[in-house]
């Protein structure tokens, strides 16, 4: 199946820190795991996206999944142009990096992934992840090549002995707890899209081990708010480098000047600190170290 990509570039999307289940393969395609859809994705000369199924639903079947999960039902290029009028230090920041989209991930697997990625680098992230899903999660194709992210009804149950496989540490407590809270409905997505986006962020702040950055990482990528901006030491820098002394609070000055998305910006803005030299070790997570 072939999607229009709209400019999406599927390189800087995948490498930009904010998901853990797609690996290059050497030819220079994708393959990852999408809420039980494993598929491979490439990029076509002529710039769209060609996914093709590897277990679970066949992508033809699904067209508009796809295409909210890659954000393609939003008009980027509006919205990119939107940003480059309101601030040329934006401008540059995008230009770095053009075909970066924030997908729509799952939820639960957004918060779990991103309790694993603190204090830690993506290679080791992902091997974490990787055996989370191999060790509890559901198979989806009879080889055993593909696993869907476990629920947090199967992870609720457990004793953090029964995570020493993955080589979590200390992760695996947060891990359980975010489960538990989760499995009997006290973090309810409908109403972590629809509260305010400080009462999200406080509401998702309860589960363990869960601070502002992990909370604004899972509103951002596992809940579609656009207007949440996850800051790290990474982006203090790249934030004082890049606005003026004026500009005390970057993410409301840029929900105000993009109309809400603070949080794409941020994407944008990290590439660039990125190309800089701002960060100092380019194998941490560039979302949410």
């Amino acid at each position: 199946m072939y999607l229009d990509a709209n400019g999406l570039d599927l390189a800087e999307t995948f490498r930009c820190g904010q998901c853990f289940r797609w690996r290059q393969e050497p030819s220079g395609c994708w393959t990852g795991t999408v809420a039980g859809r494993a598929v491979r994705a490439e990029q076509a000369p002529d710039g769209r996206i060609c996914l093709t199924g590897l277990a679970g639903p066949a992508p033809e079947t699904e067209p508009d999944f796809w295409a909210r999960y890659f954000a393609l039902d939003l008009d980027y290029p509006a919205l990119l142009d939107r940003m480059r009028a309101a601030h040329k230090g934006l401008a540059a920041c995008i230009d770095c990096a053009p075909g970066i989209r924030v997908l729509r991930q799952p939820f639960f697997e957004t918060l779990v992934t991103f309790l694993i990625s603190q204090n830690n680098n993506i290679p080791r992230i992902a091997g974490i992840v990787d055996r989370l899903c191999r060790g509890l999660g559901q198979p989806l194709d009879g080889a055993g090549q593909f696993y869907a992210f476990p629920t947090a009804e199967a992870l609720a149950p457990l004793k953090e002995a029964d995570l020493a496989f993955l080589r979590a540490g200390w992760r695996s407590g947060y891990i359980l707890d975010a489960a538990r809270r989760a499995a009997p409905g006290q973090l309810d997505e409908a109403a972590l899209r629809a509260l305010p986006l400080d009462a999200a962020r406080a509401r998702l702040m309860e589960v363990r081990g869960v601070g502002p950055k992990v909370a604004s990482c899972t509103l951002l990528y596992g809940l579609g708010r656009w207007d949440a901006y996850p800051v790290d030491v990474w982006m203090k820098r790249a934030g004082r480098a890049l606005f003026t002394a004026r500009v005390k609070d970057p993410a409301a000055y840029l929900n105000r000047k993009t109309g809400g998305h603070a949080g794409t910006a941020q994407q944008y803005i990290f590439a660039w600190a990125r190309s800089a030299g701002l960060t100092e070790k380019t194998d941490k997570n560039p979302a949410c170290d």
